[in-house]
């Protein structure tokens, strides 16, 4: 579909005081201290996270950070 067939037909007009106070976004903000990786690990443990919910990757930092607090004075 081509922009020139969306049906704006619905959409409320903005002034342009209201897009003069337009604030302009691009997605989340960068996450302070973290790296990203590419990671291998075995299917079934992967689906058993992702079958968690939202927020497996999360979940799956917060179990290796704890993992690594529970170990760091093991030598």
């Amino acid at each position: 579909m081509g922009d020139e067939e969306i049906n704006l037909s619905d959409l409320p007009e903005v002034s342009p005081e209201q897009f003069a106070r337009a604030v302009v976004r691009k997605g989340l903000k960068p996450v302070q201290n973290k790296t990203q990786i590419t990671l291998r690990i075995d299917t079934d443990v992967l689906n058993w996270f992702k079958n968690q919910g939202k927020g497996y990757q999360t979940n799956i930092n917060s179990l290796l950070k704890a993992y690594k607090e529970a170990h760091q004075n093991h030598g």
